[in-house]
């Protein structure tokens, strides 16, 4: 290894080291004291992996779907190295590289890479990086004011995925955007999605009405949310690609259960203590990945089973006598996913309490008019004991309430919003939240659990 990227690894070890001791994570900062020494630390590093380079890209569900996949190959006693916090930018999957290595020369010991990357840097990172496979969950309009209009965001993954010629794209066929960006590659495409009707959200605001091959008016037999869902131009004749991996017999409730047929096999039942139905699809990303890199998927619902989701993507927090209140913690930061957060909640029909809390710091976008696409009327539900609202936009989020004449609660805090719910007697808190409360409110909830 050459001398600066010794020294670059060691500068990061040593970030990580002091994050820690002052109670940080710290899944940022030792990469981007690796890049300021060596800033192209991630090639050599990613070059020792053994078996495989995956990366999961697109404005919804990364998270979750990368640290599915890591803790499967885990599970099957591989290595890997990974981004599990979701410290998605360039420093973050620096970070995961230069920290991971335990060999005396700072080289990864590991069979696998499992990352999640961001849109705007996965041109950046794809470089160095060179992938077997790319998962691409979907794309929805996020962050207005740093990516505008999802055409920008579909700009940034088409020069991506360019970086990469021989990488294997898996993709959710049940969503245009995505499809067209593949299709628009030579590389080779795989497939999932949900060929039967699940949702009845007929009024839900969709992303992409018109057809980005020739922009006529995209025709669909269903929706499942957002714009995905089952569609064909009669123009020029884009449409759904057949599904490689096609789930069916969905249940969302009590918890996901469904089928996955694939040519030439039999049915595989599948399920999973979750809710969502984004988790289907998931779960369906890392099922086709596994069956497409020929790696184990025998063991993959005792693995399910197990999973717990990390970090605020529908992490469960037991809190008081007996850990008998409940606090889920969800990241909600653009319409799609606040609309399927929202739909997950209402599926459970005992009484809950809510806390929402919006910043507009620069991680979650200057911009929150995407709040008015959300469909908070369906708040107005018998099940919702109270709304807290919070953060720093938390008067927009209240008047946003308001047009749809439901009551709210302001709260100064986080921690004061959850402490009055946990008070007031709630035994089932929901805790909606985006990007930079996410932090704060999974530190307080951790430190009352424990």
């Amino acid at each position: 290894m050459h001398p600066r990227t010794l020294l670059a690894v060691a500068a990061a070890k040593a970030a990580l080291t002091a994050c820690h001791l002052s109670g940080r994570p710290g899944s940022s900062l030792p990469g981007r004291a690796a890049l300021k020494i060596d800033p192209h630390i991630i090639a050599p590093l990613a070059a020792g992996i053994r078996r495989g380079i995956i990366v999961t890209c697109g404005t919804n569900g990364k998270t979750t779907t990368n640290n599915l996949l890591c803790s499967t190959l885990e599970a099957h006693g591989y290595r890997v190295v990974s981004n599990r916090l979701g410290a998605n930018m360039l420093e973050g999957v620096a970070a995961a590289f230069a920290t991971s290595g335990k060999r005396p020369l700072g080289y990864p010991d590991a069979d696998f890479a499992c990352l999640e990357v961001d849109e705007a840097s996965a041109a950046r990172v794809l470089q160095d990086l060179h992938p077997d496979c790319m998962i691409l969950t979907g794309l929805f309009r996020d962050q207005l004011d740093r990516y505008g209009e999802i055409d920008l965001t579909m700009k940034a993954l088409e020069k991506a995925i360019l970086e990469v010629p021989d990488m294997t794209l898996v993709i959710n066929g049940d969503d245009p955007l995505t499809v067209y960006l593949a299709k628009k590659s030579a590389h080779r495409i795989v497939s999932f999605g949900v060929s039967e009707k699940i949702s009845n959200e007929e009024d839900e605001i969709r992303e992409a009405r018109f057809c980005e091959n020739c922009g006529a008016p995209l025709r669909y037999d269903f929706y499942h949310f957002s714009q995905l869902g089952v569609y064909k131009c009669p123009s020029c004749g884009f449409c759904r690609p057949e599904i490689d991996y096609d789930a069916s017999e969905v249940r969302l409730s009590p918890q996901l259960s469904f089928d996955v047929k694939e040519p030439g096999t039999a049915p595989v039942k599948i399920s999973a203590p979750m809710t969502g139905f984004y988790n289907v699809y998931n779960i369906l990303a890392v099922y086709s990945v596994l069956r497409e890199m020929n790696l184990p998927a025998d063991r993959f619902n005792e693995i399910l089973r197990g999973f717990r989701p990390q970090f605020g993507r529908g992490e469960v927090f037991h809190i008081g006598d007996n850990n008998k209140q409940r606090v889920l913690l969800n990241l909600a930061k653009n319409p799609a996913g606040f609309n399927q957060n929202v739909s997950a909640m209402l599926q459970d029909r005992s009484p809950k309490d809510l806390v929402i809390v919006i910043n507009d710091n620069a991680q979650d976008g200057r911009d929150v008019s995407w709040l008015w696409d959300v469909d908070f009327d369906r708040l107005a539900d018998e099940t919702i004991r109270s709304i807290t609202v919070s953060g720093l936009r938390a008067p927009d989020m209240q008047l946003r309430l308001k047009y749809v004449e439901i009551e709210s609660e302001r709260a100064p805090s986080v921690e004061k919003a959850i402490d009055t719910r946990l008070a007031d007697g709630s035994e089932n808190l929901y805790v909606l939240v985006n990007y930079t409360a996410l932090y704060e409110a999974h530190k307080y909830l951790e430190g009352l659990q424990k």
